[in-house]
């Protein structure tokens, strides 16, 4: 059962990200903003730019700082009162954003 719970959640937050309100998600961004800067795109090395990230990575991500997969007391305090769909707006608003421009 486990695993099935787990493959669930696994599958189902590209779901998520895709239906998010990157509107919405702007509002809901403003604890963000200490950290990550007002765009997703951090000042310190010490955080990671999250703008113009895929909606399903930040999606996922969020939901596995909120289950426990992923540890760091700063985040796992951020996202403990966030519903599913405050992840998605999240996650839509945040990759919208311009992130670095990389050249492969």
């Amino acid at each position: 059962r486990t695993f099935l719970a787990a493959a669930f959640l696994a599958l189902s937050a590209p779901a998520f990200a895709a239906s998010g309100d990157a509107a919405a998600g702007q509002k809901k961004s403003v604890p963000c903003k200490a950290c990550h800067g007002e765009s997703g795109v951090s000042v310190s090395p010490e955080f990671p730019i999250i703008a113009g990230q895929n909606p399903d990575y930040l999606a996922a991500v969020l939901m596995h700082y909120k289950n426990g997969k992923r540890k760091n007391p700063i985040m796992q305090a951020q996202v403990a009162n966030l519903s599913p769909k405050d992840m998605q707006d999240l996650a839509a608003f945040f990759a919208k954003q311009k992130g670095l421009d990389q050249k492969y």
